[in-house]
């Protein structure tokens, strides 16, 4: 489904973490949707790499890729020659920027900061000398504690990751102030889930990890009372849309991005459960993350309504339906 009725054929596509979950899902929407569209994709492709959790530095995986007619690049942001390469042969027309270092608990900081906040600064550096309109991906996570429904100008962020989020907000805004002739827009995801999320491994939405654990024949362990644990889930497809409306928008600024209603784990599996006709017990056990756990995120998308045009499509259910095909073929195919 087309989200935009501009003409973006012939126009040229940087998409920054491109083999990754969102990043991806733009390219294949660019691909089928404008197919004259020139679209590449910069990704620092996963390799062996961890981070002092354990965690994988980057998650970019090139079967997420697989049908992809663009053109590809393997590198890191934080190169500087590399990024000089791009700003010097090629000419964007718009940058859609979703690499980053997303893990809430890494624990390097220096490295969060370097890579997302410093290296945003040279991609912004590029659009400027392009006339690119940059479409940057920001975070919930800049709201840390801050009661529900979580706005913009209420951030409390509470790990390096939402830190450096809200460091990136506020450098698009000087940038807004400093040069007329881009646009930059900031969209804050809240719980993002869909297909193509696969390759996050732990990272990856409850609702794949569920999910597979249901097919498994596993009971589903979830903290106790997840009735009152909620989250403002959105299907991928509705970040795709806020990502369109945002390369032409009437105003420049920061955006949520979330359905506006919040919804249990104990609904994500109970959902999963209908749509895969299983009815596993529930193992409920103790939260150990009482403290520095969010029990309710609910995104404010009043301003994402009025100034980008966007409107959310898919309901808690209705995108868990549109993923049960994909839970399915993961299963079979890669566990």
């Amino acid at each position: 489904m087309r989200y935009s009725s501009a003409d973006l054929n012939r126009k040229t596509i940087l998409i920054t973490g491109g083999a990754g979950f969102i990043g991806s899902n733009l390219a294949f929407y660019f691909q089928e949707n404008y197919p004259e569209t020139h679209v590449v994709v910069l990704d620092l492709f996963r390799s062996n790499i961890t981070l002092s959790n354990g965690n994988l530095r980057s998650f970019g995986h090139f079967k997420n890729l697989l049908g992809f007619q663009g053109e590809v690049i393997s590198g890191d942001i934080n190169d500087t020659a590399l990024l000089s390469k791009l700003k010097r042969d090629y000419q964007f027309d718009y940058i859609f920027h979703e690499a980053a270092i997303s893990d809430t608990t890494a624990l390097e900081q220096d490295l969060m900061i370097q890579t997302n906040v410093n290296a945003f600064k040279d991609l912004l550096d590029i659009a400027v000398a392009h006339g690119a309109n940059m479409i940057y991906a920001s975070s919930g996570a800049t709201y840390g504690d801050a009661p529900s429904p979580q706005r913009v100008g209420r951030e409390a962020p509470q790990n390096v990751y939402g830190f450096s989020k809200l460091m990136m907000d506020h450098l698009a805004h000087k940038y807004t102030k400093k040069y007329d002739h881009i646009s930059i827009v900031g969209l804050r995801y809240f719980n993002v889930y869909g297909p193509r999320e696969f390759f996050k491994n732990k990272t990856a939405s409850m609702v794949v990890q569920f999910g597979h654990q249901l097919l498994a024949g596993k009971n589903p362990k979830l903290f106790e009372n997840s009735d009152k644990i909620l989250r403002d889930f959105i299907y991928i497809e509705d970040i795709i849309q806020a990502n369109v409306l945002s390369m032409n928008p009437k105003e420049n600024g920061v955006f949520n991005v979330g359905t506006g209603k919040a919804r249990s784990f104990q609904s994500m599996v109970d959902i999963l459960q209908n749509e895969l006709g299983t009815s596993l017990s529930c193992e409920y056990i103790p939260n150990p993350y009482i403290g520095r756990y969010q029990f309710h995120t609910e995104a404010d998308i009043e301003s994402t309504r009025a100034i980008l045009g966007y409107e959310p499509r898919f309901s808690f259910e209705e995108g868990i339906a549109a993923y049960v095909p994909e839970i399915k073929r993961l299963f079979e195919q890669e566990l």
